[in-house]
């Protein structure tokens, strides 16, 4: 025994403990590696992969026609993709002419250029009317001529895209129940364009005018985003293309659509409400000065003329006004939501 307890030195008894340790550890890792070094995992998934592999003739053919529509689909969606990128690029400088029609206004150049002429007469009266001063006149009048005209437009535009928006769910719901109840789309696009509220009624008429010239209804569907460059008008076009080329459930299609559209209507909604706080907290800040310079003026107009009367008081008014429009626009980036 006094020979064995002198073989079990502190060195010999380290050095067996970190061979099991060794040992141990080895015997993990060979048992987590084994099924993926000898082959035995790959030979499960091929058996399994193979046994899930159709049987008969019947469902290789559905198999096979299944790949073929989803093939089908994904090329029309890159087409789609393709062209309403080029579309974008299209959009981004569409002409005067074009704006005015996607407002819905009838208007010819000549009424443009008449209505800006009336437009710079009342401006520059008013400014001079109310100033006193022919420079300020005519800087109110420029902006009359060339700013006020372009801004109508682009707001009556804006309003009558939010108007489509918020009734072409309705008119995709009576499409919807048309072609459950049988009816062709074609008919159930006229009834859209009889029955529905303005601008769909207008929009969904040109469709069915562009028919009887001899266009598909795919076709004339897809002009709809041209007319109306909005993100809803796209995915309509799209369902109704795709369903005119690969087939398939039209009604269902067109159900979870209108699904979509009242849900980025509803998800809108909660943007501008969760917005409005910050909106009229920067309003109140950008109108802040110019109401204390006005209450200023009122109380002591000497003090505050100092800044309309010295060489200095016009610097300090030019930089806060530079200062101002540089906080305004930061506050604008901050608040204005793409959606």
């Amino acid at each position: 025994m006094s020979g064995f307890e002198d073989f079990l030195t502190p060195e010999v008894t380290g050095i067996a403990v970190a061979v099991l340790v060794m040992l141990a550890v080895g015997g993990v890792i060979f048992s987590i590696f084994q099924p993926t070094l000898s082959g035995t995992k790959q030979r499960d998934q091929r058996i399994q992969a193979v046994s899930a592999r159709p049987q008969n003739d019947s469902q290789r053919k559905q198999l096979r026609d299944n790949d073929r529509r989803k093939k089908s689909i994904q090329d029309q969606l890159k087409d789609f993709e393709e062209r309403q990128k080029a579309k974008h690029d299209k959009q981004q400088k569409i002409s005067l002419k074009i704006r005015m029609e996607q407002a819905g206004l009838a208007w010819e150049m000549r009424h443009f250029v008449i209505f800006s002429g009336v437009s710079c007469m009342i401006f520059l009266a008013g400014g001079y009317i109310l100033s006193g001063n022919f420079l300020i006149a005519l800087a109110l009048g420029f902006a009359g001529a060339f700013g006020f005209p372009r801004w109508y437009i682009s707001n009556k535009r804006q309003r009558r895209f939010n108007a489509f928006l918020n009734e072409l769910p309705n008119g995709v719901d009576i499409i919807v129940r048309g072609v459950k109840a049988g009816l062709p789309l074609g008919d159930c696009i006229k009834v859209v364009a009889k029955e529905a509220r303005e601008p769909v009624a207008t929009e969904f008429r040109k469709i069915t005018e562009t028919q009887v010239m001899g266009i598909s209804l795919g076709d004339a569907v897809a002009k709809l985003p041209e007319r109306v460059p909005v993100a809803e008008a796209n995915f309509f076009a799209i369902v109704v293309a795709i369903q005119q080329k690969a087939g398939g459930g039209l009604a269902e299609a067109l159900a979870n659509l209108s699904n979509v559209l009242r849900s980025r209507k509803a998800l809108k909604g909660k943007i501008k409400a969760l917005s409005a706080e910050a909106k009229s907290s920067a309003a109140i800040i950008g109108a802040l000065p110019f109401a204390v310079g006005g209450i200023m003026f009122f109380i002591a107009p000497d003090y505050i003329m100092m800044l309309f009367n010295t060489d200095t008081g016009n610097i300090i008014v030019g930089g806060c006004l530079l200062w101002m429009f540089v906080g305004v626009m930061v506050m604008r980036a901050m608040i204005n939501f793409d959606f």
